[in-house]
């Protein structure tokens, strides 16, 4: 992201900024009480923290506003802490357990759902939190930001870019959850936990950057003034 930009970066005077040395510090403390603590999430942000005052003490502030959203997007590749993690993961699963029983329904198939828990004819399948599709919206986010810093519109439609990744996250996860549990009713509960359940990860994800990809596609060509 910043490798594209850098033509622009090239013609910005440098101007080092001293409050840029304070960021770094508070970074390296950060990093430091959070070894000392054992709190991964602590350490693991402080490197953004040390980003930022690198790049504001060498390099000053317009340098730092426009590297502002390729260092803050390394925040995506840092997972959330249990304490948030667990209490966003289990309304999901519950969503997500609600919404593909509806789905299996709808396919003539028999199901009975208990909190996050399908109960089908010949098994029984729970929808345990890596399912809940809360990996899959990560992903999808992180992924629509990098499309939409290269989609070539405007800052308006970069954010319905980065909007859609979360019906796109909802929307395959329930269809590979559907997809699961028609072929766990036919061939058993072995199929749910096998290569095929493994594979349908790879084959939403791939579908996923192709739905993000057409849309951007989309947005880019049509109404240019908007």
């Amino acid at each position: 992201m910043i490798y594209s930009i850098r033509s622009e970066l090239s013609n910005i005077k440098i101007k080092p900024q001293n409050l840029g040395l304070l960021l770094l510090i508070t970074g390296l403390a950060q990093l430091l009480i959070g070894k000392i603590g054992s709190e991964f999430f602590v350490q693991r942000t402080s490197i953004v923290t040390v980003l930022f005052g690198l790049t504001l003490f060498f390099g000053g502030l317009s340098l730092t506003k426009k590297m502002l959203i390729p260092i803050f997007y390394l925040i995506l590749m840092i997972p959330l802490p249990a304490i948030i993690w667990n209490r966003i993961a289990f309304p999901m699963q519950l969503f997500s357990s609600a919404l593909t029983e509806k789905v299996i329904q709808l396919t003539g198939i028999a199901v009975f759902r208990e909190g996050n828990i399908l109960h089908l004819a010949q098994t029984t399948l729970e929808v345990v939190d890596a399912c809940s599709g809360l990996r899959s919206l990560t992903i999808m986010f992180a992924l629509s930001a990098v499309i939409a810093w290269f989609a070539t519109c405007s800052t308006k439609k970069k954010w319905i870019i980065f909007a859609t990744a979360a019906p796109i996250a909802v929307l395959l996860n329930i269809t590979r959850l559907t997809f699961t549990a028609m072929l766990a009713s036919k061939y058993g509960s072995d199929v749910a936990q096998g290569f095929l359940h493994e594979f349908s990860g790879l084959v939403t994800f791939a579908l996923g950057l192709t739905v993000l990809v057409i849309i951007s596609k989309i947005l880019s060509a049509v109404n240019p003034d908007f």
